[in-house]
């Protein structure tokens, strides 16, 4: 091997694939080293180094040294496969160790493919994946579409590096934030407190250094331009920004917003705000399926109860009757356990000994007593509203069940009336039919008979016309006969005058 030509692969390999040129040499060196133990033998004590200056080799086996040109023809032979595989793994430490630096950083990256719910992305130096379970709900990504995510996980792969992306990242709002506000990337406004139910709601605490500076009315931008950005990259995603608060009773009518919030009640030993609220703004603080009081309590790091007046009333009461049944309790120490939080046999089974010894003034003994009955009574109160809420479901489904037999019975009653009102209907029809049809017959009959008898008048009539005729001829030749035969019968009455008048002659004689 030509030591310049190493030096050359060596810095090129480092400017390329950012591979350290130590890694590199130590590969090489490690290859030659291998590929002189198989001329050799595996017994043999080799040792190979490069010079990291010159680029020289120099080799010992079994205390003797080697030639380099036997060395050069050793590595030019049998070391090349060697030295690949080592810079292919020294090429994904270092991608390994460039894309871990950057999780919970956002990356932007093009559609490759989608497979089965997964999307592979591709970024400046390798593809990453983006899994269906880290994908905003409802979302789909098309290929060559531009795509921003959290690099959530980065591991090695055979010798290849596989990093993972997540859109459900609660770290995706903040650095949208930073990108899209300037004031939050400068530094001037902070993000004290994030939390997010992905695809649906996020709420970001903010607060301004800078008095000058409206934090919220900076983050929403003029006609909500800013806002709508981040909201459009989180695909329809409702974001509520908060002004930050140090004081809790300040800060959590703040994240239960838009609710209007009456008392902030602070239960400082267990962590516990019973926020108090009326009645038209129990709904709106709680929220669809609990998610503005959700999202609240994770925000404000307090575990955040909403309910009305009269429902604390009711609750104060109830628990400090179950508390007072307690063997051991006073009714003194019932009052204070209750002005502290302690609202449930639950809340009681985690007390620390220390405090409730300190409040009333019991033994390790006394205080081991009622918590061991206050986790016997939250276990039973447990089954029975397990057993409570199993009676509901069974209502609730003997209940679907009879509804479904009623939307039947009503359906089959509707197709009988149907199939009666149908054969009523066809009966009526066929009827009608047979009406139409003897009607029909009739008027045939009748157009038939009218036929007849014009026929039967037109020949009487052609008959009159002809015996007509034939009277007429008739009377024509008697009267051209008589006609004819006046002179003869003039003649034949005189020959008879004469014949009278002879006979009468010869008679007077």
């Amino acid at each position: 091997m030509n030591p310049n030509e190493v030096l050359r692969i060596v810095d090129s390999l480092h400017r390329d694939k950012n591979i350290d040129p130590e890694i590199v040499f130590q590969a090489i060196e490690s290859a030659l080293t291998s590929a002189a133990r198989k001329q050799y033998g595996e017994e043999a004590d080799i040792t190979i180094t490069i010079d990291r200056e010159s680029g020289a080799f120099q080799g010992v086996c079994d205390g003797e040294e080697l030639d380099t040109e036997v060395i050069g023809r050793i590595g030019a032979q049998t070391a090349k496969q060697v030295i690949i595989q080592k810079i292919r793994e020294a090429e994904r430490d270092s991608l390994i160790e460039e894309y871990r630096e950057q999780i919970g950083s956002m990356v932007s990256g093009v559609v490759q493919r989608s497979d089965g719910g997964a999307t592979t992305v591709t970024l400046p130096s390798v593809e990453a994946i983006l899994p269906r379970s880290e994908q905003i709900q409802g979302e789909a990504h098309h290929p060559n579409e531009r795509v921003r995510a959290i690099v959530y996980e980065v591991k090695p792969q055979g010798n290849r590096v596989k990093v993972v992306l997540s859109r459900k990242h609660v770290n995706l709002v903040r650095r949208l934030f930073e990108q899209e506000i300037p004031e939050v990337s400068d530094g001037v406004i902070t993000i004290n407190a994030l939390a997010r139910e992905p695809g649906y709601r996020s709420k970001v605490a903010v607060s301004s250094s800078d008095q000058r500076i409206d934090c919220v009315g900076a983050c929403v931008g003029v006609r909500g331009n800013r806002i709508k950005n981040i909201v459009d990259e989180l695909s329809g995603e409702r974001i509520d920004i908060v002004r930050w608060n140090d004081d809790p009773e300040m800060l959590i009518p703040n994240a239960l917003q838009p609710a209007e919030v009456e008392q902030v009640l602070l239960c400082d030993m267990i962590g516990r705000a019973i926020v108090l609220v009326r009645e038209d703004q129990l709904s709106l603080a709680i929220g669809r399926r609990g998610q503005n009081v959700r999202l609240a309590s994770k925000l404000c790091g307090w575990d955040i109860e909403i309910m009305t007046g009269a429902e604390l009333e009711e609750q104060i009461e109830r628990a400090v009757d179950g508390f007072a049944e307690l063997e051991g309790m006073t009714e003194d120490l019932a009052q204070q356990l209750v002005e502290q939080g302690y609202l449930s046999y639950d809340d009681l089974s985690v007390i620390e000994p220390d405090a409730m010894m300190e409040m009333g003034g019991l033994t390790e003994a006394q205080v081991d007593a009622i918590v061991t009955q206050a986790e016997a009574k939250a276990e039973a109160a447990e089954l029975a509203a397990a057993d409570a809420r199993r009676k509901q479901k069974d209502a609730e489904r003997a209940a679907e069940q009879e509804a479904r037999e009623a939307a039947a019975r009503s359906a089959q009653a509707a197709e009988d009336e149907a199939a009666a009102a149908a054969e009523s209907a066809g009966e009526e029809t066929a009827g009608e039919e047979t009406a139409s049809e003897e009607t029909a017959s009739e008027e045939t009959a009748s157009e038939e008979t009218a036929s007849d008898e014009g026929a039967g008048d037109e020949g009487a009539s052609e008959e009159s016309g002809d015996s007509a005729s034939d009277d007429a001829a008739a009377e024509a030749d008697a009267s051209a006969a008589a006609e004819a035969d006046l002179p003869a019968a003039g003649e034949e009455v005189a020959g008879d005058e004469i014949k009278a008048s002879n006979e009468k002659e010869s008679t007077e004689m």
